[in-house]
């Protein structure tokens, strides 16, 4: 039983810890899990959660950075004041949990329909634009020398994974054979700056408060690469559930995104956050192709799968809505 693994990992890492309770699985996918849990202690019991790859499991896919480069860009974005947890404990494979860490439980939600609707969260919404613009910028200033080892990427190598990817499925699509045109066609080229890139900075990895951003989660696809990339992703339409007046996460506008970015004293190229906005419109509908693709041929036909699939033809919209707007 899990637990009785925890209480002896915990008891090594925390002084005076007497054991776990509550140990539940938020989430198992195909290779990682998430476990919630409370570290036991006499001065009161700490919230803890556990992302692990368990035993038995290989590598990383090659896109993604690897536990242990995920435990030292959260702590490094914690250090630095950014909203993320902290990271208590770096798994050892003498513990026999697997690989990954564990870190502190930091409350709030998640979930963006509730984010978006909720009266819980009416005071947050107006804010969170310009805070992300902030944390963005945070994340894309931190120090390159205390990095971990990760993937580089660029507009020009994303275009020609995307394209790969597509032709892979054999199954033509005039709206993303345009927008594969379009991007060739507008290709900005090497970025003039080469920070650290979060990846997947939109909802769902990130937990929000009454108080606004209380953290950043999911550094799974950090890279080097153009900083304005984090900008364009979270102004995906897919992310706005509906909001779509509202391009930033369907709570704020582009221009206090930007406004808080610029806050810190680094600048915005709108023309490059566009273009990635368009790449990130694109890379998610080719994702549910994939997701489709899947659940065509199994083994999993899982309806999730099928209805992530479906998704695609939404994606199509927004592109073409996208190009028309720049005159593609």
């Amino acid at each position: 039983m899990i637990e009785t693994e925890l209480s002896r990992c915990v008891a090594d890492f925390s002084p005076g810890a007497t054991g776990v309770t509550g140990a539940a699985k938020l989430s198992g996918g195909a290779s990682q899990e998430t476990w919630t849990f409370d570290i036991v202690h006499p001065g009161g019991n700490v919230g803890a959660i556990l992302r692990r790859a368990p035993p038995g499991y290989g590598a990383a896919p090659s896109r993604a950075a690897g536990l242990d480069a995920e435990a030292i860009l959260m702590q490094l974005a914690f250090d630095a004041g950014l909203p993320s947890p902290r990271v208590l404990h770096v798994l050892r494979p003498e513990e026999g949990l697997g690989k990954g860490f564990i870190m502190s439980r930091i409350e709030g939600e998640t979930i963006a329909r509730k984010i978006l609707r909720d009266e819980e969260f009416a005071r947050a919404r107006p804010m969170l634009a310009r805070q992300l613009g902030k944390v963005a910028a945070g994340i894309h200033n931190l120090p390159e020398a205390k990095l971990p080892k990760l993937r580089s990427s660029s507009s020009t190598k994303e275009i020609a994974e995307l394209e790969r990817e597509y032709r892979s499925f054999n199954w033509p699509r005039p709206v993303f054979e345009l927008a594969l045109r379009w991007l060739a066609d507008h290709d900005p080229g090497p970025s003039r700056e080469v920070t650290l890139v979060h990846g997947d900075f939109r909802h769902g990895n990130l937990i929000i408060g009454t108080d606004g951003v209380r953290a950043v989660l999911d550094w799974e696809l950090a890279h080097f690469g153009d900083p304005m990339e984090d900008l364009g992703w979270i102004c995906v339409n897919s992310w706005r559930f509906g909001e779509i007046d509202k391009p930033v996460g369907g709570f704020g506008s582009r221009e206090d995104l930007f406004a808080g970015y610029e806050e810190t004293g680094r600048k915005v190229d709108a023309d490059r956050v566009m273009f990635w906005e368009v790449m990130g419109t694109l890379r998610w509908g080719i994702m549910c192709c994939g997701m489709m693709q899947r659940f065509r041929i199994g083994p999993d036909h899982s309806m999730e799968r099928a209805m992530i699939g479906r998704r695609s033809s939404e994606t199509e919209i927004d592109l073409l809505r996208l190009l028309a707007s720049r005159g593609g």
